[in-house]
């Protein structure tokens, strides 16, 4: 007996039709060509994305992967750390249970942690979703990963949504965590699995897992600084004059004498004893349990405007200059430093680590050089460098001095962010 079309169609379970119809758009997509049946809109946007940076569908999803000390470097300094006994708690048994894993990168996409179903975990080595690799869309096309990265917003990606071919067997859900404090980006939290453990809930789940870290790295900042307060507070009663008393990341627990700031920008290596701030000018430095009791011993009650001068006017007499309300103080550079301080002075707007060994090194993956680095210029410069990305704080006006003739900018340096600005000017 023959069958007709509505007959076939009804044999074929509807999450499989539903992934032809995704597979159909794609491959129209791919070709140029309008689709009758079009893809979820941050599908679509995606798509469009990896499309612009070059990624080939039919590429592997292998990548160069973080060395060892690398990837415990990020670990350390990663807020996530405080929170992964949480996350393990939340979503490991539910992920080992319904055949998936757990994934918790950073930032640039890149995987610090993974947990969940011991089979899944081999399966996963076979595409590299494993610690250290990259998974931004730049890297490895539209995924839950790369692609929350990039929306900041939850998302499921599914099958044959995945650009690259070798994923269309997986199914993945991804939500951003923020910090609570200042809303930047901490990193992502995935769950990833075979594409037939594929359930709707997954990106409700994994969003509401993300909500609780971000709640509990507020509730145990909050503690912290109400530990600090207790101390601090009936300390700078006694002392009076201007003072406040921060966190060892510089945020406020109590202030006399002056109006409240939210974060004091602080130098990474901070000692006891006289120090100046740029945002207060001298200050006397004392530490307390919990943080640092600061003393305002000069400078206006408002603090002073900064201005950076990077003066690369002169190959043989490199400098960065700090000025304030209080004064200027000069800083002889390295032609490295000089480079990567050219770089943020050309990207107010911040760049990633991976992105500063990319301007200076032409190689993405030197962080570990880069970081180190930036380390020591923030040994001298902390009060005017921010990070998570690094950058200029804001507020902070910033001079480049080059020299005369464009090709005498930095004439021995082979940095692609100094070689390029050569040839702009």
């Amino acid at each position: 007996m023959e069958t007709n079309a509505a007959e076939t169609r009804s044999a074929v379970p509807r999450s499989v039709r539903a992934r032809l119809r995704i597979h159909r758009a794609r491959e129209a997509r791919l070709a140029g060509e309008r689709s009758p049946v079009a893809p979820r809109a941050e599908i679509s946007a995606s798509w469009d994305r990896v499309r612009r940076y070059g990624v080939d569908p039919d590429q592997s999803t292998q990548s160069v992967r973080l060395d060892m000390d690398e990837i415990e470097h990020r670990r350390r300094t990663s807020a996530l750390s405080e929170v992964m006994p949480l996350l393990s708690e939340s979503l490991v048994t539910l992920a080992d249970s319904a055949q998936q894993i757990v994934v918790v990168t950073d930032v640039e996409g890149r995987v610090l942690w993974r947990q969940g179903n011991p089979a899944v975990l081999r399966r996963a080595d076979g595409i590299c979703l494993a610690e250290g690799a990259a998974w931004a869309e730049a890297s490895t096309g539209t995924n839950a990963i790369g692609t929350a990265l990039a929306s900041r917003t939850p998302v499921q990606v599914h099958s044959s949504e995945h650009f690259v071919r070798g994923l269309h067997g997986w199914t993945c859900a991804a939500a951003p965590v923020r910090d609570p404090r200042d809303g930047r980006l901490m990193g992502i939290v995935d769950i990833s699995g075979p594409a037939s453990t594929f359930h709707p809930t997954s990106l409700a789940l994994v969003g509401s897992v993300a909500r609780l870290a971000e709640s509990e790295i507020r509730s145990r900042h909050l503690r912290a600084i109400d530990r600090l307060r207790s101390v601090a507070a009936p300390l700078l009663c006694r002392l009076g004059g201007r003072a406040l008393a921060v966190d060892t990341h510089g945020w406020l627990a109590a202030v006399i004498g002056m109006p409240p700031v939210d974060r004091l920008p602080l130098p990474k290596s901070l000692q006891p004893g006289r120090v100046w701030l740029s945002s207060l000018g001298m200050c006397q430095v004392e530490p307390l349990h919990g943080g640092w009791l600061v003393r305002v011993t000069d400078g206006p009650a408002d603090g002073p405007q900064r201005k950076v001068v990077l003066d690369l006017s002169r190959p043989c007499g490199l400098a960065v200059n700090v000025v304030g309300a209080v004064g200027t103080w000069t800083q002889r550079l390295s032609p490295r430093h000089a480079e990567l301080l050219f770089a943020l002075a050309l990207h107010r707007e911040g760049r990633t680590a991976s992105e500063l060994a990319e301007d200076v090194f032409g190689d993405a993956t030197r962080t570990v050089t880069v970081r180190a680095e930036i380390s020591r210029i923030r040994r001298h410069l902390a009060e005017v460098l921010a990070h998570r990305p690094y950058r200029f704080g804001e507020g902070v006006e910033v001079e480049v001095i080059r020299p005369d003739q464009p090709a005498d900018l930095l004439p021995r340096s082979t940095a692609p962010v100094v070689v390029g600005a050569r040839t702009a000017s």
